[in-house]
């Protein structure tokens, strides 16, 4: 998902936490209300989520859906707490991926009898990063709220000034155009924990995604997953010394680590470069207007060949809700190209087969994959052992930073996943 840090498993600490319980229905009227929380902060994705629930009321006035943030920090683990007492929301947002399997005791299948129509689940992209054992597409455990892309941005006009006729696509094609846009006065590769909305921290896995992009097809993913492939590997301790050395050659900000601007520099025009995602496309292109653009990192030996397209998070209903007909009829009405519209206008790109955005910039994310023929990968933390991801979060960045070497970051991470029991680490994906 989008700027996740690891999922804490502390329930008693959050059984106290005052919110809004189940719904209830209106005494003296035939009006039910429904709850869902969601962890968006102020995301797009929260404008975007408050808006469906709105535009599904006017179309069902007998269903109110009250929208509820609750903090990101200890989101899951009150969702979790919430669960065993039977006393949470209908529906929540949920992570994709092992998230939904991690949680999927508590979360109903949307599939089969009762469940969404078969048909809307058939609009849907995706749907098997969702399902038991992230595979098949009919009873899957979330309705995605979006489609996402961990992707790079970059300003054109620092590009065209320093000569650069075209994006890199490997690594050597990035210290190259680094080297130019350092001639001209700006930082080319501008990191740093601005953006993070679920934790002030440089956050890796975009990064890492497209290193592991460079080494492995999709397919061969999940031998990191169950450890056919090591974490340890010749290929990965040399991705992550090449991305090392964007910053000792000095394409990067010196402090990657603590940076809290980088949004800022980038914005105005003085970093050329950024990682980040399609949640703030949008503030790109208000910012920026046509200066701004998309690219696939080049964190690759070879052209780099494929992209991060994948829903990462979405809607799920609560397997205790008391209201499963109308949970369902709301996450069939975000099947719907009304539903397709509203998140559209909030910046963001529709889950919904054969969609367009009216964003040119993420648009051209879509192109990387219709018309550029991208090979499509999950969120690489999506699916990998979510104390793996922890440890990698805590790891991957000092390599960056010239302070932990690839060897023993990825060292650490072997360990982690490797202290894992076999049923999770085995030849199907497991929460």
């Amino acid at each position: 998902m989008i700027r996740k840090r690891g999922i804490s498993a502390i329930v008693a600490a959050t059984v106290l936490t005052g919110t809004v319980l189940v719904s209830t229905p209106s005494w003296g009227s035939s009006t039910t209300t429904l709850t869902i929380w969601e962890n968006y902060g102020t995301e797009q994705n929260a404008v975007a989520l408050k808006n469906l629930a709105t535009a599904f009321t006017a179309k069902n006035p007998g269903i109110k859906i009250n929208v509820v943030s609750e903090p990101a920090s200890n989101y899951f683990s009150l969702l979790q707490s919430r669960a065993i007492t039977r006393n949470g929301p209908d529906m929540a947002v949920m992570w994709t991926g092992l998230y939904s399997l991690q949680y999927s005791s508590f979360l109903d299948n949307l599939g089969g009898s009762g469940g969404v129509p078969a048909a809307d689940l058939a609009k849907m992209e995706g749907l098997s990063w969702m399902s038991p054992q992230l595979k098949g597409a009919s009873n899957p455990l979330v309705m995605p709220l979006e489609t996402q892309f961990y992707i790079g941005f970059y300003n054109k006009k620092l590009f065209a000034k320093a000569g650069i006729k075209s994006v890199p696509t490997d690594w050597n094609q990035l210290y190259a155009a680094c080297t130019a846009l350092k001639k001209i006065g700006v930082t080319p590769f501008t990191y740093g924990n601005g953006g993070q909305a679920l934790g002030a921290e440089f956050y890796p896995w975009y990064d890492m995604s497209y290193m592991m992009i460079g080494n492995y097809s999709v397919n061969q993913w999940k031998g990191l997953y169950n450890g056919s492939i090591k974490w340890t590997a010749p290929a990965n301790v040399t991705a992550l010394a090449n991305w090392a050395k964007l910053k000792s050659m000095g394409c990067t900000n010196p402090d990657v680590l603590t940076k809290t601007n980088n949004i800022q520099d980038f914005e105005t025009g003085k970093a050329a470069m950024l990682m980040d995602g399609t949640w703030d496309t949008q503030q790109y292109t208000k910012a920026m207007g046509s200066n701004v653009a998309a690219f696939v990192p080049p964190f690759s030996v070879k052209p780099i060949r494929g992209v991060v397209q994948f829903p990462g998070d979405g809607i799920s209903a609560m397997s205790y809700s008391q209201h499963k007909a109308d949970d369902m009829k709301f996450l069939a009405f975000m099947t719907t190209p009304q539903a397709a519209a509203i998140i559209n206008a909030a910046g963001l790109i529709p889950d919904i087969k054969g969609t367009t955005t009216s964003n040119p910039v993420n648009q051209q994310m879509l192109n990387f994959v219709t018309k550029q023929h991208m090979a499509v990968y999950p969120m690489l933390d999506n699916v990998t052992q979510v104390n793996v991801v922890n440890a990698g979060s805590t790891e991957l960045p000092t390599v960056l930073s010239g302070q932990t070497s690839p060897s023993a970051a990825l060292s650490k991470m072997a360990q982690v996943l490797n202290a894992y029991p076999a049923s999770q680490r085995g030849s199907q994906y497991a929460g």
